[in-house]
């Protein structure tokens, strides 16, 4: 396998096949960066747990994920918005709403990764890792 230059892009494409072929978890090689995402996908309740497996050097992350009654997906869109070619840094008022608030804004700040609504509640910009609806 060849060196991953974005993370992050691996993380969201790994959850997106995962939903999209109604796998029930996806093992995600593990970093803090990606531990953080995840945790804030289980926070706002896109995923149904993760966590992190001692497993080979690196170790693993477990994303057990959730679907509907009917088999439908929780997650419906996954979208990287910044990458390594071009980073989206935003102001604290600049924060912007996913599907009218129904959405998720994934940042990383000053003061480590979060929603997009806890940063504007605690006053941060910084830059806009994903889209999640």
């Amino acid at each position: 396998m060849g060196v991953i230059t974005d993370p992050i892009a691996d993380l969201l494409t790994r959850i997106r096949n995962a939903n999209t072929a109604h796998h029930p978890v996806v093992d995600i090689p593990a970093s803090k960066m990606k531990l953080a995402v995840v945790e804030i996908l289980k926070e706002e309740g896109f995923v149904k747990s993760a966590e992190r497996v001692e497993e080979g050097p690196q170790g693993k992350i477990r994303v057990v994920l959730k679907y509907g009654p009917e088999k439908e997906k929780v997650i419906t869109g996954l979208r990287r918005i910044s990458r390594p070619g071009l980073r989206v840094y935003i102001g604290r008022g600049e924060i912007p709403r996913v599907l009218g608030g129904l959405g998720l804004v994934i940042m990383s700040t000053s003061k480590g990764i979060m929603s997009g609504k806890r940063a504007k509640r605690e006053g941060f910009g910084g830059e806009v890792l994903a889209y999640v609806w």
